[in-house]
């Protein structure tokens, strides 16, 4: 069991919300040329390549039972689940509206580590979450008149991942974080494989394999980003160390504690955005932005004060 460190799992959040968002550009990138079921297969086919070499270098124990070993399989099919929602809406809508829409999810987990986990919210953090949300509404201001039906798959993603963190702080405290993701990634190799399999041939877009231009690039380092090839080994790493970070992050503070944080992914998410297909955010975007983060770092500085305030009361006798 692993003691509580809120700070920690605070700072582990936020590395979360900066890699995520940028796993989801790489995504928005391919989502137009590779089927989902070929983006899911190789994105959690990395995660396997990259983390069962390293359990075997550190000597890390990687065997699930019991309990665990079922927590982790519904773990993964919500893993599941959760991309492929969310890359199929980042095929309709832009990476912050999408982000942000999802970002009912702080409210799903909070409501779920209150009611489910027995965990303590106060009304402060409740505020703070209260707040975060005002500015994520003035980030982007999604009109599901205009996208239709994919407006909604954001939504779908946010509780389906509110179900898979609380999954994740159940299991988290008594599991190594790498371990428990190079399960994950073999059993969603597992589950992926044979639906692939068995489904080439039939009328079903979303799950045919294309065969990848794996030619090698010129001389420009920029020509390198867009081959499908390398924007598909940066999804499986970036999602994997995200995760990663999400399980750390989860192994070391309530989930409540953590759902003011996640709102930092939205203007992180902003700025990508912005970067690579030139969403601009208006003005009324930029002071939701500033409120979103302010509301963060509240919840940083005020967990940190608390932390520092129990270090320094003494033990009873």
């Amino acid at each position: 069991m692993t003691q509580d460190r809120p700070f920690l799992g605070i700072m582990l959040m936020l590395g979360f919300c900066v890699v995520a968002p940028m796993g989801d550009a790489f995504a928005k990138l391919l989502g137009g040329s590779i089927p989902l079921g070929q983006l899911l297969f190789v994105r959690f086919g990395i995660q396997v390549v990259l983390l069962i070499p390293l359990i075997w270098v550190t000597g890390r124990a990687w065997r699930i039972r019991g309990r665990v070993l079922w927590l982790t399989l519904l773990r993964t099919v919500l893993h599941i689940v959760g991309i492929g929602a969310m890359f199929t809406a980042l095929k309709f809508l832009p990476l912050a509206d999408a982000v942000a829409i999802a970002f009912v999810m702080p409210f799903i987990m909070m409501l779920l580590g209150k009611y489910v986990l027995n965990e303590e919210v106060g009304s402060r953090r409740l505020w703070a979450c209260v707040v975060g949300f005002v500015g994520t509404l003035l980030v982007v201001q999604p009109s599901f008149a205009e996208v239709g039906w994919p407006a909604l798959l954001p939504l779908a993603v946010a509780i389906n991942f509110a179900f898979f963190m609380l999954v994740t702080r159940h299991i988290a405290k008594d599991t190594d974080p790498v371990g428990l993701q190079a399960v994950s990634g073999v059993m969603a190799m597992m589950i992926m494989g044979p639906i692939l399999w068995l489904t080439q041939g039939a009328d079903l877009p979303a799950l045919q394999l294309v065969t990848l231009d794996i030619s090698l690039p010129g001389d420009q380092w920029t020509s390198l980003f867009e081959m499908p090839l390398f924007q598909l080994i940066a999804i499986g790493v970036l999602g994997t160390l995200a995760h990663l970070l999400m399980t750390w992050s989860l192994r070391y503070a309530p989930s409540a504690t953590l759902a003011p944080m996640q709102y930092l992914e939205i203007p992180v998410a902003t700025i990508i955005g912005l970067a690579i297909f030139g969403d601009l955010p208006n003005g009324l975007a930029a002071i939701g932005i500033c409120i979103t983060v302010g509301a963060g770092l509240y919840i940083v500085f005020r967990e940190r004060a608390i932390a520092q305030l129990e270090a320094r009361t003494p033990a009873p006798v």
